[in-house]
């Protein structure tokens, strides 16, 4: 499976850098020099990571195969993949990816409470997003306290969330009959 780690910018500079927004949480790890990046539209790919360096908070990439600033304007808008099943399996454990968890049915105990839609990564915390049983969007904070069991191959993610967590966005009506 395809994962999105980038979204490539404006050029920087003559001599082929281009500006990304960053959509992975290990830059440090995706774009180091050799990393072969899969492009969206395919046409203008695959690219090869030549350097990467970070001017303040933007990182700037070079690709062995855009040699100039001309060449780096076509890449604007193209977005950067990694191939998810050629990755080493050594940081199983270390979490898990949002396609892995989309679509799962959310449980606390035995009842089903909702399904998992999306994940959300900020550097404060990762929050779960879950459509519950009435619709409404839920943002749980992705922890092993309040999540401690993923299970895909059953297809649930297990919830002790704390009183009045799922709460949180139904009407006062709801949230008084509760």
């Amino acid at each position: 499976m395809q994962l999105q780690v980038a979204r490539i910018g404006k050029p920087h500079g003559i001599r082929g850098e281009v500006t990304v927004q960053v959509l992975t949480d290990a830059p440090e790890d995706r774009f180091v020099p050799g990393a072969r990046l899969i492009v969206e539209p395919a046409a203008k790919g695959p690219l090869t990571v030549a350097g990467a360096r970070w001017n303040k908070a933007i990182l700037l990439l070079a690709f062995e195969e855009i040699a100039d600033r001309n060449a780096a304007e076509e890449l604007r808008g193209a977005k950067l993949f990694i191939d998810t099943d050629t990755e080493a399996d050594d940081d199983a454990d270390e979490g898990w990816y949002e396609h892995e968890l989309v679509g799962l049915s959310a449980r606390v105990g035995d009842d089903v409470v909702g399904t998992v839609s999306g994940l959300r990564t900020t550097s404060a915390q990762d929050l779960l997003v879950l459509t519950d049983t009435h619709g409404r969007e839920v943002f749980v904070p992705f922890v092993d306290e309040i999540v401690p069991e993923v299970d895909p191959e059953a297809g649930y993610v297990l919830l002790t969330p704390p009183p009045g967590l799922l709460e949180l966005n139904a009407p006062d009506d709801e949230k008084a009959g509760s």
